[in-house]
């Protein structure tokens, strides 16, 4: 930050000394409280730890040694500095998934798009400020799958004088959904990149660490328990931290309200059951029993899966146990107490998924308005979804008819360079890194969710789009049949942006924008493509740098399923991507 300076003359008598100095320190303390931002310092030491569960004993790669990690926290406005030390032999980024970081596209973490890797025994001090969010965000690794147990919560307060635009909760918690592997994720995702193949799935899904009851070898301590009082509203914290799922949620005869999408206020509305792609995270309020209840509660989630090939069709339990009863199993006069399960939607319930969509809208208020572009400067059509590329000559591959699995946005397969892109591009050595002709639309039409051609093979490139400052863009993204239809959830790193339309089938340009909504769309930073649909985004380009745009289905992601953006400079020195720190990681 530069800061203007000005010479004064200062009085030499003491008296007006000590009333310049008191002036001063009166004003610096209403500026403060006023303000109320701080400096929040953490230290992330990434390191391996044993953890057992369904009998099962790995060394995690976890920060603090904990599973799932630490949380963050801090109130809009704060400033936080992380210090990553890596003390693991695995090359490692942090991503702060959903932070906006304006003017501090250093600190946004994935490898070999902002950065290099943090190597063994390096560090890294990630430096951004929290502007204009608060909920509900996630950390975790952003470098092929170590985000499987390298994961936590970013908890953001309101300011300290601002209260929630709902009730006022008794207690806050975080769920975190996520998935368990027996054996490391990287050799799983290794072996299906080696023969081309789909991966092996996950041998669980877990809700804060733990698989629950459900499940073979699980331990009375392998389930997670929400302990509640009876007549309090808690405010639960959901995020879904999972490699490859979308995932329902439901408590046994408790209803839930939403009120907060990706850190972004929403207008309440209730449910049973919530649906979460992985990335996202939702704020909801629970209301328990007035009274102590004669049965104890189980919170289940389970995928919601669309596409082809195998996929861990399990559930994963949690118990819900009101405080007061000294053994959950048991009234308090001693009899078995009944347990109630909750009722799920179907595997491939798309048409819940759409509805539950839509009922996310911007608060759209005074204080929290809904600040969505009107007109619309540069106009993108991608498609996104699976493919294939042919098998090397006398190899074996064990994708769709002996070829690999690909998979790309408009049939591009986006290859990782070797050097970060954010680097490159700031220092003007693109040459040989990337380009920046990746097109506005595919460059073979073709019937998008119907037959789809005879030729799916994918083509590779590290192609980027280029926006200048201040860009309002509107994007549709397509979901494909190719290989099979199934919904992927996009983020996009640096940005919110407004989900104005979703639909079903192939996007009609000359119908279809006539149905968006331009009032309260939900601002959001991961959305879910439908499978044999589309949805259709807008947001203003005024973060410069360098922002990877991905499927958050981490074997999508491997797979190629990604590409990015680079946003120009603007005029003023507050539009300028600053210089990288002197700590930055070199590749």
């Amino acid at each position: 930050m530069r800061s203007s300076w000005q010479t004064i003359s200062i009085p030499s008598s003491p008296l007006a000394v000590f009333l310049i100095y008191y002036s001063c320190a009166c004003l610096c303390l209403l500026a403060e409280l006023g303000s109320a931002a701080v400096t929040r310092h953490y230290t992330f030491n990434v390191e391996l730890k044993n953890v057992t569960r369904l009998c099962h004993t790995r060394a995690l790669i976890t920060v603090n040694g904990k599973y799932p990690g630490p949380r963050l926290l801090a109130r809009e406005g704060d400033r936080v500095l992380v210090k990553v030390v890596n003390h693991t032999p695995t090359n490692v980024t942090i991503h702060w998934h959903g932070v906006r970081q304006l003017n501090s596209g250093w600190a946004d973490g994935p490898a070999y798009i902002t950065q290099c890797p943090i190597q063994m025994n390096q560090t890294y001090t990630y430096n951004f400020t929290i502007i204009g969010q608060r909920g509900t965000l996630l950390w975790h690794a952003h470098i092929s799958w170590l985000r499987s147990t390298l994961h936590g919560p970013i908890i953001i307060l309101p300011k300290r004088n601002d209260s929630y635009p709902h009730k006022k909760p008794y207690k806050e918690v975080p769920i975190i959904l996520g998935e368990w592997f027996n054996v490391d994720p990287e050799a799983v995702i290794a072996q299906a990149l080696q023969t081309g193949g789909g991966p092996n799935v996950s041998d669980a899904y877990t809700i804060n660490g733990f698989p629950g009851p459900l499940y073979n070898c699980s331990s009375p301590k392998d389930t997670y328990r929400l302990k509640v009082k009876p007549g309090k509203t808690y405010l639960l914290r959901f995020i879904n931290a999972a490699l490859n799922d979308e995932l329902f949620f439901s408590i046994a005869n408790h209803s839930l309200t939403v009120v907060a999408g990706d850190a972004v206020y929403v207008k309440p509305f209730k449910t049973d059951i919530l649906h979460l792609t992985p990335g996202q995270t939702t704020n909801v309020l629970l209301d328990t029993k007035p009274y102590l209840p004669n049965a104890t509660f189980l919170m289940t989630a389970r995928p919601y899966f669309t596409g082809l090939g195998t996929f861990d069709n399990s559930t994963t339990a949690g118990v819900l146990q009101y405080e007061d009863l000294a053994d959950p199993r048991l009234s308090k006069n001693g009899t078995q107490l009944p347990q109630i399960k909750p009722t799920l939607p179907a595997i491939n319930a798309t048409g819940f998924v759409s509805n539950f969509t839509r009922k996310f809208r911007s608060l759209a208020s005074a204080k929290f308005p809904a600040k969505v572009p009107q007109r619309v400067g540069k106009r993108f059509f991608f498609t996104v979804g699976l493919g294939s590329s042919p098998c090397p000559v006398n190899g074996t591959c064990q994708g769709p008819n002996g070829t690999k699995f690909e998979a790309g946005v408009n049939n591009i397969s986006f290859v990782l360079p070797s050097v970060a892109i954010l680097q490159a591009h700031f220092f003007r050595q693109s040459n040989g890194i990337y380009t920046t002709d990746f097109p506005a639309q595919p460059l073979n039409p073709f019937n998008y969710t119907g037959t789809p051609p005879n030729n799916t093979f994918i083509s590779f490139g590290t192609r980027t789009v280029i926006l200048p400052f201040n860009t309002s863009v509107e994007l549709v993204m397509q979901g494909t049949s190719i290989l099979g239809a199934e919904s992927h959830p996009l983020h996009l790193h640096g940005y919110n942006f407004y989900v104005v339309g979703l639909g079903s089938g192939n996007f009609n340009s000359s119908k279809d924008p006539a149905t968006f909504n331009l009032i309260d769309p939900m601002e959001r930073n991961t959305i879910g493509v439908p499978a044999g649909g589309w949805v259709a985004i807008r947001f203003l380009a005024d973060n410069p740098g360098v922002w990877f745009m991905h499927c958050h289905l981490d074997v999508h992601t491997s797979w190629g399923l990604r590409m990015a953006w680079i946003v120009l400079d603007g005029p003023q020195p507050s539009q300028k991507l600053p210089p990288p720190p002197a700590d930055l990681p070199q590749c």
